[in-house]
């Protein structure tokens, strides 16, 4: 008799990422200078995809077939799991690129672990993107 294919297939825990951190997808990890998430997935052409925390399901997901393939899209910039002080300097140099909005801060700052609040933060609408600008 065959095992069913539940039983015959048992999805990981953990994935290991290139620097040797293991990740589960609760987990929060720097990839390519940016927070991710591991997302198993149940497909045949891919086990895992990363998604970017404040931009996950939003078609920026990024597919890996597998560990390997993960290993060789590893980039300088991808450091793995952070610690409270590492993820708070990572959003002082994200607050200070114009790449990131107020609001992808906040959510960002919401779900990282790490008690970061931007410089200044006293309620009114000063230090948005065009403060930053100089405009």
């Amino acid at each position: 008799m065959k095992p069913r294919l539940a039983e015959a297939f048992h999805m990981p825990d953990t994935l290991e990422l290139p620097n040797g951190d293991e990740v589960t997808p609760e987990d929060v990890f720097l990839y390519n200078d940016y927070p991710y998430r591991l997302v198993w997935l149940d497909s045949e052409d891919h086990a895992f995809e990363l998604s970017p925390l404040y931009w996950g399901d939003s078609g920026m997901d990024i597919p890996f077939r597998d560990r390997e393939a993960l290993v060789d899209q590893w980039e300088p910039e991808s450091r793995g799991l952070l610690s409270e002080e590492e993820w708070a300097d990572w959003l002082e140099a994200a607050a200070d690129d114009p790449r990131f909005d107020d609001d992808e801060l906040a959510e960002l700052a919401a779900e990282l672990p790490t008690d970061w609040e931007p410089d200044g933060e006293s309620g009114d609408d000063s230090g948005g993107l065009l403060d930053r600008l100089g405009l």
